[in-house]
């Protein structure tokens, strides 16, 4: 048989619920991993939920790729070898509401990509070579819960080019070129809860970077180039349970708020911290759930040098600060 008509898909049945991320009952799904496989299988089923094909030889598809699909809810493209998508191609699948795109060779899409995808929950463009953000790709995606733009080339982001995400709870910007942030680059994303801007070249962050997403509960800084943080950067963010500033040049701290009922776990390790009044008494005040301590020291002054930052704690507490 000819492997790109194959049409014998493998049933799964998954839990359903009403959210309208949720995926379906008696889902129908088609998964194929040839390595060789150079064109998108054909003859599929119209009552197909899901599709995975990944880790292919494919290059190309045609603008017509995903016709005859209407009920496809989940569409897997991953490490594949596509280098462009056509602009009408998610047209015939305006319900989907998956789209995984990580590993391939994208330079850019298409304005009007996402035009008919306004169901779409996942969108994972991890891994690909897209230089710039199109605000336009998101104008429609008011249900977007989860955008991954990790390990791109992106080397800005433009001003409120989120704006209209605003169901958004996961944004992944990690391993890009970032080395700055507009004051309103997260501008729309009122109920973000995870945001991961590790292995970029962040030098500092603007005072109201996190004004525009008080929900946050996850950020990542790690492997960034901070050497500073504005006073109050964090203060908005009365929820945040974990915050990652390792392996950053930091020398003096800022902590969000204390929450009631929330211990806050911190990672600051490899840094070059000054163990004095102004970082003892805000560690001791907040009481964060330090990790990897023996790796977050003191870097001044004398006395403190090469001691964990914790022990110097455990001694002198806030004493005379």
């Amino acid at each position: 048989d000819d492997p790109s008509t194959l049409n014998l898909p493998q049933m799964l049945t998954v839990t359903s619920t009403t959210a309208p991320c949720s995926p379906q009952p008696n889902t129908t799904r088609f998964v194929r991993t040839e390595p060789t496989l150079s064109t998108f299988p054909s003859g599929l089923l119209s009552t197909t939920l899901a599709i995975s094909v990944e880790f292919t030889a494919l290059a190309t598809l045609q603008p017509t790729t995903l016709l005859g699909l209407p009920r496809l809810w989940e569409l897997h493209l991953s490490s594949n070898r596509l280098t462009a998508l056509p602009e009408t191609l998610l047209c015939p699948v305006p319900t989907l509401r998956v789209l995984d795109l990580m590993d391939n060779a994208l330079a850019d899409l298409s304005a009007a990509m996402f035009v008919d995808s306004g169901h779409l929950c996942h969108l994972v463009l991890q891994g690909n070579r897209l230089q710039a953000l199109r605000p336009a790709w998101f104008r429609h995606l008011l249900w977007l819960r989860w955008l991954n733009l990790a390990a791109y080339t992106l080397a800005e982001v433009s001003p409120a080019v989120f704006l209209p995400l605003r169901s958004l709870h996961s944004l992944d910007l990690s391993r890009n070129r970032l080395v700055s942030l507009a004051s309103d680059t997260l501008a729309g994303l009122r109920v973000l809860e995870q945001l991961d801007l590790e292995g970029n070249h962040l030098g500092t962050l603007p005072l109201t970077a996190f004004a525009p997403t008080p929900a946050l509960r996850l950020l990542f800084l790690q492997d960034n180039e901070l050497q500073t943080l504005p006073t109050g950067v964090f203060v908005p963010l009365h929820h945040l349970h974990v915050l990652d500033l390792a392996r950053n040049g930091l020398r003096a701290l800022e902590l969000p708020p204390p929450s009631p009922g929330t211990m806050l776990d911190l990672d600051i390790s490899d840094n070059l911290w000054v163990c004095e009044c102004p970082l003892l008494a805000l560690l001791w005040r907040v009481a964060p759930r330090l990790a990897i301590t023996h790796k977050t020291l003191c870097a001044s002054p004398e006395r403190h040098q090469e001691q964990e930052v914790a022990v110097v704690i455990s001694q002198v507490g806030d004493t005379g600060c």
